[in-house]
């Protein structure tokens, strides 16, 4: 058992909560608390009434959401908000939600992960928002074919683009959404795109700027950095952890 204060100190010092900007209504950190104690930890990508009944079912009061409760204007707890509300309560679970900064930390970041996934070696950060880089550029040893060989072994669906050169000698990662994506790319000096998902425009783009680009889901993307938050802090303070998996295709 461990204290809830504890573990919500710890993961707000080791994403650097106060300090890293996210979108409007994201609220990361602790969206949920519980009784106060901790005895499971789980880990999920959404903060949905699926994952929240599966988390009960597994005993978890601590859940850790990469997209969590919060992200537009206040709503009614009525309908499933209630819903939610109320399973949290009865289940005594406690809710920390990381977006950004769970996508951009450069050691269980969505990003880093990925890249060490697929044996690419970052080497620097693009994409910056409010002061801090989201995406990560890596250097790449694997010819196109190879690294959309990998790419496909791992994810479940793969939409390959594959306009820019055979041989990428430097990969951008953006896990989750690349739609925000302008003239980052080439300003790099980059040709290749690893994303969750992306806008239709994108294809012309492809086409039109000579790029290579694998979008492999928004879920899948930002399962790694939600799992390895989880194993830290299960190893940190002696507690057993779980993935809550909901096999989101999208």
């Amino acid at each position: 058992m461990a204290q809830l204060a504890d573990i919500v100190a710890y993961c707000n010092r080791r994403l650097d909560i106060p300090a890293f900007p996210d979108f409007a209504g994201a609220v990361n950190g602790l969206q949920m608390a519980n009784n106060g104690t901790v005895t499971r930890i789980g880990a999920a990508v959404d903060a949905g009434l699926v994952p929240f009944r599966r988390a009960a079912e597994a005993g978890v009061d601590f859940l850790i959401v990469h997209h969590g409760m919060f992200w537009d204007p206040p709503r009614p707890f009525t309908g499933v908000n209630y819903e939610k509300l109320a399973l949290l309560i009865d289940a005594n679970i406690a809710v920390y939600g990381a977006h950004l900064p769970l996508d951009a930390h450069p050691e269980i970041g969505n990003n880093a992960l990925l890249a060490r996934r697929f044996d690419l070696e970052p080497t620097e950060t693009f994409l910056p928002f409010e002061g801090r880089d989201l995406g990560i550029i890596a250097r790449c040893a694997h010819s196109r074919a190879e690294l959309r060989q990998r790419l496909t072994q791992h994810f479940n669906s793969v939409t390959a683009l594959e306009f820019g050169s055979e041989r990428p000698e430097r990969v951008a990662i953006l896990t989750g959404s690349g739609a925000g994506i302008g003239g980052e790319l080439a300003a790099a000096g980059v040709d290749t795109l690893i994303t969750g998902e992306l806008k239709e425009h994108f294809f012309n783009r492809a086409q039109e700027e000579k790029l290579n680009i694998y979008a492999c889901g928004h879920y899948a993307t930002e399962v790694f950095g939600v799992c390895a938050l989880a194993e830290e802090l299960a190893n940190q303070f002696d507690l057993p952890w779980t993935f809550i998996a909901t096999d989101n295709p999208l």
